[in-house]
């Protein structure tokens, strides 16, 4: 008998565990480590009526800072917590690249399903056969199993770049498979050299050149494109 969807909305929210809870607030808060319960809701898809709930219970799990209408933020331990399982699924991301030969577009997936049952053995193992890496196929720091980033520059979102600058990609948001698809088709990939040619005010999209072709690009690919400035 097929589920109705209520119920299928039940179940899927079901799934969503307080390591993906975690693992967005560690990775999308901003420069005071707080983010807002709808943005939370945004990324996982989900109600605010939901992430209320579980922010609530992780809160009294004593891994949040939680208070209804402001900004949540990871105690020590749910900071410990959430870096460790960004570890381990940024380092199945690049296994999964660079060993199995998945594209970028399906790694987080599956590193997704699998970053829960590994052992930290198996995943220090992992880092250990990938040569101790810093970065996942997107360009985001890798923590070492102290919990120690490499000192990297984040760069700033493409949307935010003026005319006539030439920047080059440091890392992509790894949210959306159609996205990075998009992006790939059109010759984006990390540390490819982008021109900005102009900026439109109307709709905020940009005129860029890429490998001698201009191509028109929205405002919400531009501000999941992450660049710094080629001197």
């Amino acid at each position: 008998m097929s589920l109705n969807l209520l119920e299928q909305m039940n179940l899927y929210m079901q799934n969503i565990s307080k390591e993906d809870y975690l693992s967005v607030i560690y990775k999308s808060a901003d420069s005071n480590g707080e983010i807002k319960a709808n943005q939370i809701a945004e990324q996982l898809n989900i109600s605010n009526a939901a992430v209320t709930d579980m922010l609530r219970k992780l809160s009294k799990e004593g891994y949040v800072e939680y208070k209804r209408y402001k900004g949540t933020k990871l105690t020590n331990s749910g900071e410990d917590y959430a870096r460790n399982m960004v570890r381990r699924h940024r380092i199945w991301e690049l296994f999964l690249h660079q060993i199995v030969g998945l594209p970028w577009d399906k790694v987080h997936n599956e590193a997704h399903n699998l970053e829960h049952s590994a052992s930290d053995e198996l995943i220090n193992k992992m880092e250990e056969m990938l040569d101790y890496p810093e970065y996942d196929p997107h360009g985001d720091p890798i923590p070492d199993k102290n919990g120690h980033l490499p000192k990297i520059n984040l760069g700033v979102p493409l949307g935010s770049v003026k005319p006539g600058i030439k920047v080059k990609v440091n890392r992509v948001h790894d949210f959306d498979s159609s996205f990075l698809q998009y992006i790939s088709k059109i010759g984006i990939e990390l540390n490819k050299e982008i021109m900005v040619v102009e900026a439109l005010e109307f709709d905020h999209s940009l005129l860029v050149e890429i490998d001698k072709k201009e191509t028109s690009i929205s405002s919400k690919v531009a501000a999941n494109i992450f660049v710094t400035e080629v001197k």
